[in-house]
């Protein structure tokens, strides 16, 4: 049962955890972690799972594979572990690729889905208008969806974590802005919208309209979007804004457009 979930997650796209005993009592034992989801097995101490699977989502969250030590019962302090045996455990992530969800089938979101390609994203492009999304103007795209924004962050959006982005591209109120409040909704690492200083300005008036006045979460949007680094083409933008997502995911402080002033194109 273990390893059929196992397989189904990873067919699947889905993250996945698998925990296995390779020094110590219980040698062989697996466990199976999922994100929200019941475990299967156990490595044969029910505290020992506890700690172990607490350990591993967090590992699998970060995309790493790992070796973690215990005592026979989840014992982590080096007081705690002093005479005990020691459990060795091989933590194996199965991290689907990150998630880069843009929304707006602009000139901008061709050079951005091939950048973000690059990286190693899965992308998904989305635009409500039929006649501008379609796989033949993005083919570099996983996917390509007809749709309004809400639909896509309702089934997707619990999904979204801390490696994936959002970049909203649109200049359209009626796109925008509930593009913006389902990315609030999620964890997401990162959300870019385009547009001005102007832009941005009239657009934080439309979502203090509709009630979203939070400042954490109005802190969360980065606007303008991507580094502060003189781009003008598409291409350059792309690199701009993957640049900014890869600084704030590793916590550099990167010269963000947002925290500059002035014109953006001089």
């Amino acid at each position: 049962m273990i390893y059929k979930t196992l397989a189904d997650r990873i067919r699947h796209n889905k993250p996945v955890v698998l925990l296995t005993i390779i020094h110590g009592p219980n040698i062989g034992a697996t466990l199976l972690a999922t994100p929200n989801l019941e475990n299967l097995g156990t490595l044969g101490d029910a505290e020992l799972d506890r700690v172990a699977v607490r350990d591993a989502l967090g590992e699998l969250e970060a995309g790493r594979t790992s070796v973690r030590s215990y005592g026979p019962s989840g014992q982590v302090t080096p007081e705690d572990l002093h005479d005990t045996p020691t459990v060795r455990v091989f933590v194996e992530s199965f991290s689907p690729p990150p998630q880069m969800i843009i929304f707006g089938a602009v000139d901008f979101t061709a050079a951005l889905a091939k950048v973000a390609k690059v990286l190693g994203y899965y992308v998904l492009v989305c635009d409500a208008r039929e006649v501008f999304a379609t796989k033949r103007r993005f083919p570099m795209a996983d996917e390509v969806l007809v749709t309004w924004p809400t639909p896509v962050l309702t089934a997707r959006g619990s999904d979204l974590g801390p490696r994936d982005a959002i970049c909203i591209l649109t200049h359209d109120p009626k796109f925008d802005v509930p593009a913006i409040q389902g990315a609030l909704a999620t964890n997401v690492g990162y959300i870019g919208v385009m547009g001005s200083r102007k832009t941005h300005a009239k657009r934080l008036e439309r979502l203090t309209e509709v009630g979203v006045t939070d400042r954490k979460d109005l802190d969360r949007l980065m606007s303008p979007i991507g580094l502060d680094i003189g781009s003008r083409t598409p291409e350059e933008t792309a690199i701009s804004i993957c640049a900014e997502i890869i600084g704030r995911r590793v916590g550099r402080v990167v010269p963000s457009l947002r925290e500059s002033s002035g014109p953006i194109h001089k």
